[in-house]
């Protein structure tokens, strides 16, 4: 009864209600279309970090992360690679040389992260062969091939075909040189990552340092599913206890590796929900002042309604029973419009391609797909629900303050 009562007052002044739901309606969408686009790129970052720079999962030698010194190995690395690829969660492993070094051209110099590769291993692990700009990527039966990113080619001011000249320390401590061909040349969309990475093959950097072919400073794991990443961290912990309890090796995930990349999904999540806040705060003084103005208006009826029996109690669930309906149909119209866009532009992508150079020298992509956990719409749904429970209390006081008499003779 009293709901239907509700139900009908909300259009005595459609106006007025229309002007709510459009309130209610428009900062949800606000509130939903943010977080869908921060998810995004937070999204796309942690992505094409796995994806391209650190993989799921890092082994190293502890005295290697400390030093980067080359002599700083992992001991039976080609063992340990065996043994990890038969997990059923991993999709790939790489044994990586990793060396700082200097590259150089007849143009220009600059600090470069050397990696050695085995090329059929690292294409299950990274993706770059897929980000070629041109060229090709490395092979077996190329001769000392080298695959650079194009930040780095447009400052060395090379390209495919070109000789590349890289200046290092080998195990001895003697600074040593090696001329590598450029055949490919790839594109993240991290600026800074393609400006110092160049990979080649394995076999060929481990005669330049003096190293043997099945050695090397880093295994890179990728995974088939992401969420499983700390699983399998503690699941290899287990598998190499007794290196793990000797500090022989360091297994870390890419959260360990990146922790700015996490540090930054958890606050674009926090942030999220401030927002959020910060919007039904707003909300709940319009919400105030409509009720107060609707109980205002009718005075003379509750009055009338007091005078016929309806109770004090009553009337309070009435009118909260009111702002109940208008944020809930506020709530859902929005709630549905968001979820048309976000699908949208979870599908079709939401084009920066204006800004794309900063963007890329931040590390995201010019392209950000879209993605709102369910969670965050429930939660929209109950904080609305909630806000305009509370924001109701305040004008149903008011009309509870009423005397009957006094409200019957009052002229609207």
């Amino acid at each position: 009864m009293l709901a239907a009562i509700a139900w009908r007052n909300l259009w005595r002044n459609k106006l007025r209600s229309s002007v709510i739901f459009a309130s209610i309606t428009i900062g949800i969408i606000g509130a939903v279309i943010t977080d869908g686009f921060m998810a995004g790129m937070t999204d796309q970052r942690a992505d094409a970090a796995i994806a391209n720079e650190v993989s799921n999962i890092q082994i190293h030698n502890p005295e290697y992360l400390l030093n980067q010194e080359i002599k700083y190995t992992i001991p039976d690395a080609e063992g340990m690679v065996t043994k990890i690829r038969g997990l059923s969660e991993v999709k790939g492993v790489s044994l990586r040389l990793k060396i700082n070094a200097m590259a150089a051209s007849a143009n220009a110099g600059a600090g470069i992260n050397l990696y050695g590769v085995q090329p059929d291993a690292e294409r299950k692990v990274s993706n770059l062969h897929n980000l070629l700009v041109s060229g090709v990527y490395l092979k077996n039966d190329q001769r000392f091939p080298a695959v650079i990113g194009q930040k780095l080619a447009k400052k060395l001011n090379i390209g495919v075909g070109d000789k590349l000249i890289v200046t290092l320390t080998d195990t001895t401590g003697t600074i040593t040189s090696g001329a590598y061909n450029v055949v490919g040349i790839y594109k993240t969309a991290n600026d800074i990552f393609d400006e110092s990475h160049v990979f080649v093959k394995r076999s060929d950097l481990s005669k330049l340092v003096g190293f043997p072919d099945t050695t090397g400073d880093e295994i890179a794991i990728l995974l088939t599913n992401n969420e499983q990443t700390q699983q399998v961290v503690d699941k290899l912990n287990k598998l190499f206890a007794p290196m793990v309890k000797q500090k022989a090796i360091l297994i870390q995930s890419w959260e360990q590796i990146q922790p700015l990349i996490k540090s930054m999904i958890d606050m674009m999540d926090y942030f999220s929900y401030l927002f959020l806040l910060i919007i039904l705060a707003a909300l709940a003084f319009a919400i105030i002042n409509t009720m107060l103005m609707s109980v205002m208006e009718r005075t003379r009826e509750f009055g009338m309604l007091m005078a016929l029996g309806m109770n004090r109690r009553k009337i309070f669930t009435m009118i909260l029973t009111e702002t109940i309906f208008l944020s809930i149909i506020g709530a859902l119209l929005g709630l549905g419009i968001s979820i048309l866009i976000v699908n949208y532009y979870a599908t079709h992508g939401f084009d920066l391609s204006s800004v794309a150079r900063g963007m890329n020298y931040l590390g995201y992509s010019a392209q950000i797909f879209f993605r709102v956990n369910s969670q965050f719409y429930i939660m929209s749904m109950v904080l609305v629900v909630i806000i305009a429970m509370l924001s109701g209390i305040s004008p149903a006081m008011k009309a509870l303050k009423l005397q009957p008499a006094t409200a019957i003779r009052e002229n609207n």
